[in-house]
């Protein structure tokens, strides 16, 4: 689906995931992931941690254990996702915006639209991602630590939606993941998925996407202006 219904409101602001939507690093959160499980002796694919990648990180953790056979408990979730976090933020020391990305964030700054960053990362994992998107302004970004449950859960896109006073069914979420999507379905947040990530446009729309694009400069030409 590359068009917008006729019947969607323009939106009042938008919210973006960060990683595999706004900067190329899916691929560094993989690596991190599986030196991680391999440091804790759990079995993990990559292809399995792939499809994962966008979700709480402690539920990412407590699936592949438990596929692997080895249930852990919440302290163990939360050290293991913690470890990744760490790997993570010395692999990323070089991140790339994603095709778009800059020009569309100066886009909206230009048009006085309001925006957001919804991530499940930790904050210190965002902070280079970030710098290499060279925003106009310093960002609202609403993180994994500001609620108790992250992605898939809605709390991250309600949170940002406060954040930027619009109600939520007025913000267009944009994620590169099925987690973005079922987020921004119970949140009731009108859904953009961009296929940069791990997962297939019909993917993002079985997940509840009502428009998938390939990258963010074809988002950037849909955009119309709220009066």
């Amino acid at each position: 689906m590359n068009t917008i219904p006729t019947s969607q409101q323009p939106p009042a602001a938008l919210i973006f995931d960060l990683d595999g939507t706004l900067v190329d690093t899916v691929d560094t959160r993989i690596t991190a992931w599986l030196r991680t499980f391999d440091q804790y002796r759990i079995p993990a694919e990559r292809g399995q941690v792939a499809k994962l990648i966008g979700s709480d990180g402690r539920r990412l953790a407590r699936v592949v254990a438990e596929a692997a056979g080895s249930a852990i408990d919440a302290d163990l979730a939360e050290e293991i996702d913690r470890c990744a976090g760490e790997i993570y933020s010395e692999l990323n020391t070089d991140p790339r915006p994603l095709p778009g990305a800059r020009e569309l964030l100066q886009a909206l700054d230009d048009m006085g639209l309001r925006w957001a960053i919804a991530t499940s990362s930790r904050p210190e994992q965002v902070v280079a991602s970030i710098k290499a998107l060279k925003p106009a302004r310093p960002p609202t970004i609403v993180d994994g630590s500001r609620v108790e449950h992250a992605k898939p859960a809605p709390d991250l896109l309600l949170f940002a939606a406060r954040e930027l006073g619009v109600e939520p069914s007025r913000a267009w979420y944009v994620g590169d993941s099925v987690w973005d999507m079922q987020a921004a379905r119970a949140a009731r947040m009108p859904a953009i998925g961009v296929v940069s990530g791990s997962a297939t446009a019909g993917e993002l729309e079985e997940a509840g996407a009502w428009l998938t694009v390939d990258d963010l400069n074809r988002l950037m030409r849909m955009i119309t202006v709220p009066n």
